[in-house]
C-alpha cells in the first residue's frame, strides 16, 4: 500500500536517486488578484488535496495512478508549489490530480512526474510571488487534523504548502482504519495553526506527534523541522 510505503520510506536515505531520476508533485496554488484567499486556507487546502492524491482510489495498487505514486513515494518525497490564477488555473484542471476548496481558497496538488517531464502547463508557472498575509483563523473545525508550524522559522506560503502537504501524509499512516475513513470523509480537513515558541517546544518533545524535517533545497536549513501533526 502507498501509506506502508510512505512509512517506511520517507526518512530512509536516497542517495541512489540521481537528480534525473528525482520526482516530484507539483502543488498549484490559485491566488487571484482581486479577492486572494486568507494565507490559512490556502494551508489547509494544500494539506488536504496532498494526502488526496496518495489516498485517491486511482492510486491503489490497481489504479491508473499507482505507478507513479508509488514511484515517487520510493525516491525523494518532492513537492513544488506554484501560482495560478484565471485561465492558468483552469488549464491545470485537465492535469490529472485533486483539487481541495477550503473557505475559498483552492490549491491542486498533481500526479507526480519526473522534474525533467513537468507539463507545460505546470512548468510556466511562477515559484516565487505566492507569498500572502499572516491571518487570525478561526476555531479549529469538528475532526479537522491540526498541523502546527515552527514558530521560530520564517517560509513563504508557497513554501510551507509544501511543509503542510508533507505532513498530513506522514500523519496518514498512523493512523487507525477507523480514523482514516472518518477523515476520508471530512476530505482530509486539516487545521493549520502557529503555536508559541514554549508551545511548540512542548509538542516536539511529545512521543505522539510526526515531524517534518525539510531537506533544505529553499528557504531553511536542511534538517529545519518545519511541521508537526498531531
Amino acid at each position: 500500500m502507498i501509506l506502508d510505503l510512505i512509512a517506511s520510506e520517507y526518512y530512509a536515505a536516497r542517495k541512489n536517486v540521481t537528480e534525473s531520476e528525482v520526482r516530484a508533485m507539483p502543488m498549484v496554488l490559485r491566488i487571484e488578484r482581486v479577492d486572494p484567499p486568507s494565507r490559512t486556507a490556502l494551508l489547509e487546502a494544500a494539506a488536504a488535496s496532498a494526502v488526496a492524491v496518495c489516498l485517491d482510489p486511482r492510486a491503489d495498487v490497481d489504479g491508473e495512478w499507482h505507478e507513479a505514486v508509488r514511484s515517487w513515494v520510493a525516491g525523494r518525497i518532492r513537492k513544488v508549489s506554484r501560482r495560478a490564477r484565471g485561465v492558468q488555473w483552469e488549464a491545470v484542471q485537465e492535469l490529472p490530480g485533486v483539487t481541495v476548496t477550503v473557505d475559498g481558497a483552492s490549491v491542486r496538488s498533481l500526479l507526480p512526474v519526473l522534474v525533467s517531464e513537468t507539463p507545460r502547463e505546470v512548468a510556466k508557472l511562477q515559484i516565487s510571488g505566492s507569498d500572502l498575509p499572516f491571518d487570525e483563523p478561526g476555531a479549529v473545525p469538528e475532526g479537522a487534523r491540526l498541523l502546527y508550524v515552527n514558530p521560530r522559522v520564517e517560509m513563504s506560503a508557497g513554501k510551507l504548502a509544501a511543509q503542510v502537504g508533507h505532513a498530513s501524509m506522514l500523519l496518514a499512516p498512523t493512523l487507525s482504519v477507523d480514523e482514516l475513513k472518518a477523515w476520508t470523509a471530512l476530505d482530509f480537513r486539516c487545521a493549520v495553526r502557529t503555536p508559541s515558541v514554549a508551545e511548540w517546544d512542548s509538542l516536539v518533545a511529545r512521543g505522539d506527534v510526526v515531524a517534518v524535517r525539510d531537506a533544505g533545497f529553499t528557504e531553511v536549513e536542511p534538517g529545519t523541522t518545519t511541521v508537526i501533526a498531531v
